[in-house]
């Protein structure tokens, strides 16, 4: 089987790109392993989003078996970005809630990444004074080193030298 680019036009204009292992709109039917594959997420995390309300809405085939879409895998990319953010995950089931009810729920989904966008800003400018110590560090060790060599060289000359 071919696995195709998908050329389909997105409702949500935050979706991930398109990924190479699409398929065509109406093609587009995917096992849990393929899934898991192109996710790298497992089953059971899947099944469990499903439990959870996270992705309530994942089809199923003629006996039974679950079969996710385009749409889907746009999805899971979307909870995988929220997931990188440290939202918790009663948040992310929140926001899947808020997209089932429609549009009428923009400014409370607005809200809700918002303060997320917040959190990570946060989370950024104490990773980038965490970053600066360890520059700080590395310096010093790179120039104590320079300096602990010099010393070797300079006393190994005098050695040798006498």
């Amino acid at each position: 089987m071919t696995v195709m680019e998908s050329t389909s036009t997105r409702t949500d204009s935050c979706a991930a790109p398109p990924h190479p292992h699409r398929r065509p709109e109406g093609q587009d039917s995917y096992t849990i392993s393929e899934v898991v594959a192109f996710t790298g997420l497992t089953a059971h995390t899947l099944r469990w989003y499903e439990r959870i309300g996270l992705m309530p809405h994942i089809g199923r085939s003629h006996t039974g078996q679950r079969r996710y879409s385009n749409r889907d895998l746009d999805w899971l990319d979307l909870v995988g970005k929220l997931r990188l953010t440290g939202m918790p995950v009663a948040d992310m089931v929140r926001y899947a809630e808020l997209v089932r009810e429609g549009d009428h729920t923009f400014g409370e989904r607005f809200e809700l990444l918002e303060e997320t966008r917040r959190d990570v800003l946060a989370r950024i400018a104490e990773l980038q004074d965490t970053l600066a110590v360890l520059d700080r560090k590395i310096s010093f060790y790179a120039d104590a080193g320079r300096v602990y060599e010099q010393k070797r060289y300079e006393q190994m000359k005098t050695e040798n030298a006498g």
